[in-house]
């Protein structure tokens, strides 16, 4: 049977995808038949043919190493790098929670650990018309609990606690966190972590500096997260 976890941020840009890289990487080099999904991906770049490249599923692939195809990480894929509903909302296709419940399974039927990302922050539209799916939706869908990455640098207090707080008001557990872009003896940002666990209670996983090919984790503690 398989276990998974959900993987998001304070926002946009904090690296996520990159950390989740890393994290299938450890699952990998540790011996597990580990897989990527997401549920919907903005920003991606058109081939010649006029399809679109999954840029998060292919830049996963390239930090982790996996062989999953690309096809069965996520089921809905955007040009414009706008949240998902506006998105859909200019160029079709509007996300349904049946298609990506379905490929979520069919990806957990064929590997051990799946690791999830989000789109955005906790608070991103996912679809907003007659139907109204936020990011929480998504997560409750697939019955995970969520792995917190955040920029180690100024203004994380602010954005980790609210993120933690608003997640905690609405039932959705947390596993602990992960700083990205951490500088090691950086005064400031070594202050920004031990705050963020005072005021959430939450534990510091791992750090993550630029460059980084590996996670700086136990893998037994790693596999330990997922459910």
């Amino acid at each position: 049977m398989s276990k998974s976890l959900f993987i998001t941020g304070t926002g946009t840009d904090v690296g996520k995808t990159y950390v989740t890289g890393l994290v299938i990487k450890k699952l990998v080099e540790s011996g597990e038949r580990a897989a990527y999904y997401k549920a919907a991906m903005s920003g991606n770049e058109r081939k010649d043919d006029g399809t679109l490249l999954a840029g998060d599923a292919l830049s996963v692939k390239k930090v982790s190493g996996i062989a999953q195809p690309v096809e069965e990480m996520c089921p809905y894929l955007y040009e414009n790098a706008y949240s998902p509903h506006l998105a859909a909302r200019i160029e079709g296709e509007p996300v349904e929670l049946s298609v990506v419940k379905d490929g979520f399974r069919k990806v957990c039927e064929q590997y051990e650990y799946v690791t999830v990302e989000g789109s955005g922050g906790i608070l991103c539209p996912i679809r907003y018309d007659e139907k109204k799916i936020m990011l929480e939706d998504v997560i409750r869908a697939l019955a995970l609990s969520c792995l917190l990455v955040a920029d180690a640098g100024l203004g994380t207090i602010n954005s980790v606690v609210l993120t933690a707080e608003y997640m905690r008001a609405r039932g959705i557990p947390l596993v602990g966190m992960i700083f990205n872009r951490f500088h090691p003896g950086d005064v400031m940002e070594e202050d920004n972590i031990r705050m963020c666990e005072e005021l959430t209670g939450l534990k510091t996983l791992a750090c993550v500096q630029e460059g980084d090919r590996a996670l700086r984790m136990d893998a037994d503690v790693l596999r330990g997260l997922y459910r």
